[in-house]
């Protein structure tokens, strides 16, 4: 398992991409995308081997439409697994719940959202992705 993004709501992209480089210069950007099965758009940016995810809710019925009316921030942290499935079932075993069952998601690849159980420590939201297939 490796750190692949983290993921940063805004309420719109087109607004906090020109503020946030400003102060970064980014190594490589991409331009929004649709995530049709999370009703969202999402940009990357990239230093280095660190990703930041820019994810803008699409219309009222998006899973983050509310947190991004209140400003938006952090999100969650993404890992990229070699099986999803298996990762799943071991964070489920240790008390985790599935958010999002697999799906497409960014770049065609298969993800998956889980809760951690940590009462303690707000950075729960654990967004799980595959490896790009050739």
């Amino acid at each position: 398992m490796k750190l692949h993004h983290i993921g940063i709501v805004v309420p719109k992209i087109s607004d906090s991409f020109p503020e946030i480089t400003k102060y970064i210069k980014f190594d490589k950007t991409t331009v929004p995308t649709l995530i049709a099965s999370q009703k969202v758009n999402v940009c990357f940016l990239k230093l280095g081997e660190i990703r930041l995810e820019l994810i803008e809710p699409l219309g009222d019925d998006s899973p983050i439409t509310n947190f991004a009316q209140k400003g938006g921030g952090f999100h969650h942290l993404c890992f990229e697994v070699p099986n999803i499935k298996k990762q799943i079932d071991e964070f489920v075993k240790n008390g985790a719940r599935v958010i999002v069952e697999p799906v497409t998601g960014f770049e065609e690849r298969l993800i998956a959202f889980v809760l951690l159980n940590t009462p303690h420590t707000k950075a729960n939201l654990i967004e799980l992705v595959e490896p790009r297939r050739i």
